[in-house]
């Protein structure tokens, strides 16, 4: 089973930044969608950012002009940059990587990591 591994969450107070990374298998990194995933205490999972192997980038609403999402193929990585964080913006994060590889579909996840916001 491919698992995706994240890192990059912790503490911080409100107004402050974090970058989150995200790691995939070299095999799948560049053919695939990625995404970044949130669910907050209480709340259903939602998507706060993605971007396609080529193409232009999607955001939530409610993280336009703080967040960024990037990629870097030739380090397999993901990236989240998180700025002017808010304490709405605690959650679990999540990554995804998803496509089409020799005719099999595949969705593979990270296990998550934590971002608390202080106010």
């Amino acid at each position: 089973q491919v698992q995706l591994v994240e890192s990059g969450g912790g503490l911080v107070q409100a107004g402050g930044s974090l970058r989150l990374s995200c790691v995939a298998p070299g095999s799948i990194f560049s053919i695939s969608a990625m995404g970044w995933y949130r669910r907050a205490p209480g709340k259903q999972r939602e998507l706060v950012a993605a971007i396609p192997s080529g193409g232009s980038t999607v955001y939530a609403d409610s993280v336009k002009g703080r967040f960024t999402i990037s990629r870097d193929n030739a380090k397999n990585t993901l990236y989240l940059q998180m700025n002017s964080l808010k304490p709405e913006d605690t959650a679990v994060y999540s990554c995804d990587a998803h496509g089409t590889l020799w005719g099999v579909s595949y969705d593979y996840w990270g296990q998550g990591t934590q971002v608390t916001v202080s106010s």
